[in-house]
């Protein structure tokens, strides 16, 4: 899944901004085909929770809506135009104009729809119904039960099955980009260093849409100069003293590719990305034939106000603070982080072990261990989550957003791990992934 860019050939418009903003109290059913009936706001991006004084829009559990204006420049309605959600936590379903265009169930990664079939002229009114539920099939795992009060109303309740707060909302950029009508749609680079000799040879694939010619892809260095080119969607390109991306020593070459037809560029996308060799021998991780010690943090997405939606500057600081304290690394416990994070992290030479959100995985959360040194222990979690099918929805999801990003050094998994590393092998051979044990 390629990240929104602004090119000769697409224009990205960003959403962010105050949106209309209510918890649903489920007393009164709420018609997406309707504006909201509320006055109040909330700043996108960024959690819900701590936007408020309230102490019961704080904590709510169940649902909530955001709503939104926008309008599209008539010349770019000629365009196909997508609309993508950097996450919404926890469960999406999104309305234009009062008609559902899509639904996602996973809180951490990115998801799009095209939207042309459901424009407006002007005064396009977008509605997202969110719930912030977690239980037994979700990942992270929550502990969720329902109440009805004497007036027959339902109360829904979650207790976290971890060690920290369930923030939620629009936490990411929600955010419009065009592309032509036949356009690139995926770009793949996995780079075969050969330190012997100091080359590397990149195998860059280009999946398109609609009727071209010619895929032509040409790398540059950091300064912009043209390395090497290719003329296909599926080009091996050789790079002679090539410059590695190193811990704490970056350096970012840029896989260009252009599609034409009838001799007319119709679709150019920049994709950034690091040469760099990850191998384990003897009981060490190599990075480009050295070995590497973790040093560093298991951090979180958490800051005053924001809660766990984005913050650049926050961002920049983490990284800053890393630095000067000689780390070199961090894993992002418990859930994949933004994507921002993950191109700062390409930049600044950060190495990450990119985690899912599979936190949880216990029936009863606890720091208490003495339980299993009972004669009568019996360990019944599998027999009771069914978070099967969302490991491999989110396995595949964080392999399609950051297969390109050189800082990805490795991904981490949950015990039982059977049916995930199928699911995995089955993506793609660029992460290498170990048991969360």
């Amino acid at each position: 899944m390629l990240y929104p860019l602004t090119t000769p050939s697409r224009t990205v418009l960003d959403l962010s901004g105050l949106w209309k903003f209510m918890i649903d109290e489920e007393n009164t059913p709420i018609d997406p085909k309707r504006p909201l009936p509320t006055e109040d706001v909330i700043s996108v991006p960024a959690s819900f929770n701590d936007q408020t004084a309230s102490k019961k829009i704080r904590e709510h559990n169940g649902f909530v809506w955001y709503e939104t204006n926008f309008d599209i420049a008539k010349p770019l309605r000629t365009q196909r135009l997508v609309l993508r959600f950097g996450s919404a936590t926890h469960e999406a379903w999104v309305y234009l104009n009062g008609q559902e265009i899509t639904h996602h169930k996973g809180g951490f990664t990115p998801f799009e729809v095209e939207i042309n079939d459901y424009l407006n002229d002007s005064g396009n009114r977008l509605t997202v119904k969110l719930s912030n539920i977690l239980d037994y099939t979700t990942l992270p795992v929550g502990n969720y039960s329902e109440t009805t009060d004497q007036d027959g109303h339902k109360h829904r309740h979650v207790d976290e099955n971890f060690d920290f707060f369930n923030y939620a909302g629009l936490q990411r950029p929600v955010k419009i980009y065009s592309t032509p009508a036949d356009y690139i749609s995926d770009i793949t680079v996995v780079p075969d260093v050969h330190l012997a000799d100091s080359s590397a040879d990149v195998l860059v694939k280009v999946t398109t849409h609609g009727e071209i010619d010619t895929v032509k892809v040409t790398i540059l260095d950091q300064d912009g100069h043209p390395v090497v080119s290719g003329d296909s969607a599926d080009t091996n390109l050789h790079i002679d003293q090539v410059h590695l991306w190193q811990p704490l020593n970056a350096y970012l070459y840029t896989a260009k590719v252009a599609i034409i037809r009838n001799g007319e560029i119709i679709d150019t996308y920049s994709e950034p990305f690091g040469v760099r060799k990850i191998e384990v021998k003897n009981a060490q991780f190599l990075i480009n034939g050295e070995p590497f010690y973790f040093k560093g943090f298991g951090k979180h997405e958490d800051s005053y106000v924001h809660g766990r939606g984005i913050n650049q500057p926050v961002n920049v600081l983490d990284i800053n603070l890393m630095k000067d304290m000689g780390a070199n690394s961090f894993r992002t416990s418990h859930y994949p982080y933004s994507e921002e994070m993950m191109r700062l992290c390409d930049r600044e030479g950060i190495v990450v072990i990119d985690e899912t959100p599979a936190v949880g995985l216990m029936v009863t959360f606890g720091f208490d261990v003495s339980m299993l040194e009972s004669d009568d222990y019996q360990d019944d979690t599998w027999t009771k989550l069914k978070t099967a099918d969302v490991h491999k929805q989110v396995i595949k999801e964080i392999i399609d957003r950051d297969k390109n990003h050189a800082c990805v050094a490795m991904g981490r998994l949950p015990t039982k791990p059977q049916p995930f590393q199928k699911a995995l092998m089955n993506t793609s051979n660029r992460y290498l992934m170990k048991p969360d044990n």
